[in-house]
């Protein structure tokens, strides 16, 4: 058979086919993007871990160093770099091209594990891991406001709901909560009423620490009757700690009230997002190395309708007590698309 044969019996069909793919190969040619080095996502692994109070130096030797000790023995780790700041530290991990980043992440998980033991007692939780490359920027931006909610509120709700959510999509490597900080209650302690009352800062540490600590109450007991008490008496709002017996002097009791003020306020007072002009939370959502963004973003799009009301269930029965005034919570919400 002579592959020839029908391209020289039909001249003018091979003509206009010849036109035809020169003419695909200059349109091709003029919209070819041209860029220095090719768009590869290496599998990329970011450990994090936090300690309240620490400075940069306790950091990175007391949790940053045990920590580089075990995730150094992963075996093909390209690059290992790491930052400690105050009260935490983030280290990156970046493997070969030819691994998966879902073994990776079952690696880095056993050298968390392992390291553990070395870390000190007084960590908060765990170290904690995430699929992504610390440096890409996020593909999606959501931002929560509300009319009658505060900061520390609306960053409760978006903690526990939003972001566990969204978290478990496919193609979500993080997701980023920034503008806030978790509701907490703020004691600060006038220095000269302490010192009229000879009271040091250790014994309102300690006061505070026992109107917190939930401990077992026991039970009551008759015969065949045993009844088995169970109460919190932690502490949760600033109202709960106004009459809070931090010593007695001349046989009256100290109250916290009388040496400092107490507020309801959030963790971080210096952490503060705007939105539009208004106060809000901004939510980044970073995609996993090698995702398909369109579909990530998609995905997310599609799962919030069914967010927005589990955020006003959460309010409802959260521990926080809302304002007596309160009819609705207004949430709003906007997308922006990076």
């Amino acid at each position: 058979m002579n592959v020839s044969a029908p391209f020289i019996k039909r001249p003018v069909a091979t003509i206009l086919l010849t036109f035809g793919f020169a003419l695909a190969g200059i349109l091709a040619y003029l919209n070819l993007p041209v860029a220095p080095l090719p768009q590869v996502d290496f599998p990329t692994i970011s450990v994090s871990a936090t300690l309240p109070g620490a400075n940069p130096d306790t950091v990175a030797s007391s949790v940053a160093s045990p920590l580089e000790r075990s995730l150094g023995q992963i075996a093909a780790v390209a690059e290992m770099t790491s930052r400690s700041s105050i009260g935490n530290t983030s280290i990156t991990l970046q493997f070969d091209l030819d691994r998966d980043i879902n073994g990776d992440a079952r690696d880095v998980e056993a050298a968390i594990n392992a390291a553990r033991v070395d870390l000190p007692t007084s960590l908060r939780s765990n170290p904690t891991y995430r699929k992504v490359n610390p440096a890409d920027l996020p593909i999606l931006i959501l931002a929560l406001t509300s009319k009658t909610l505060t900061m520390g509120q609306i960053y409760d709700s978006a903690t526990n709901i939003l972001q566990q959510r969204l978290s478990q999509l496919d193609g979500i490597g993080q997701v980023t909560i920034s503008g806030s900080a978790l509701p907490a209650v703020r004691v600060e302690i006038n220095p000269h009423a302490l010192s009229k009352y000879s009271i040091g800062l250790e014994d309102v540490r300690a006061a505070l620490a026992a109107a917190n600590a939930n401990s077992p109450k026991g039970a009551l007991e008759d015969d065949d009757l045993h009844i088995q008490i169970y109460t919190n008496d932690q502490a949760n709002f600033a109202v709960d700690y106004h009459s809070l017996v931090i010593a007695y002097r001349n046989g009256a009791p100290v109250r916290l009230s009388d040496v400092a003020e107490v507020n309801d306020s959030v963790e971080d007072l210096r952490n503060e997002g705007i939105v539009n002009g208004k106060p809000g939370l901004v939510v980044f959502l970073v995609a996993q190395p090698g995702a398909n963004i369109i579909r990530t973003v998609e995905a997310v799009k599609a799962e919030l309708p069914h967010l927005i009301p589990s955020l006003h269930e959460h309010d409802q029965f959260a521990h926080w007590r809302p304002p007596m005034d309160m009819i609705s919570h207004g949430w709003s919400t906007s997308l922006f698309q990076a």
